[in-house]
């Protein structure tokens, strides 16, 4: 009897299955790197990506703070926007932009006059980071896979941040992804 409970739930799931096949998993360094990449810009996958998570926002919504303490999503935004335009510039060749050393400039020179172009930006520069990694050659590659690990998983970290605070202001739709 379990048998055939077993094989009477396999085959009520096979159209299931066949519909939404698994998708398919990368095997290379390159193809792990660009998944990370790619899912906290603009491909939705365990979590939400940047894309859905600044997506529809009004100026009032992108400097709304919870508490004294706490970052808006303009600075989350503008803070994850330098830090990836550093690490594009550094892999390009290119000098990056003057920083005093000081983080907390990285969220407070967020102008929310400027939201529209700070999210352009931001898929520009998420863009580069993707590009950089299809053109990479296999010794540049190695010699970057542990920083850009760290960026994807920078902008994970801040894209939840992003999501929490738009759950606390009431501007998050549950049906983006993040119930």
């Amino acid at each position: 009897m379990k048998t055939m409970v077993a094989l009477l739930a396999l085959a009520l799931s096979l159209p299931a299955f066949a519909q939404n096949p698994p998708k398919q998993k990368p095997t290379t360094l390159r193809g792990i790197l660009l998944e990370d990449l790619k899912t906290t810009h603009n491909q939705e996958d365990w979590f939400a990506p940047a894309s859905v998570a600044v997506d529809g926002l009004t100026p009032e919504q992108v400097n709304w703070k919870s508490g004294p303490n706490s970052h808006s999503i303009g600075q989350l935004t503008y803070h994850i926007l330098f830090w990836d335009k550093q690490s594009l510039a550094k892999f390009k060749g290119e000098t990056p932009e003057k920083f005093s050393g000081n983080n907390d400039d990285t969220f407070n020179d967020f102008d929310s006059k400027k939201w529209n172009d700070t999210v352009r930006e931001l898929d520009e520069v998420m863009t580069g980071l993707e590009k950089v990694v299809e053109n990479a050659d296999d010794k540049q590659l190695a010699e970057w896979a542990s920083t850009i690990e760290h960026i994807a998983t920078h902008n994970a970290y801040h894209i939840g941040q992003i999501v929490y605070v738009r759950k606390e202001q009431g501007s998050w739709n549950p049906a983006k992804g993040v119930k």
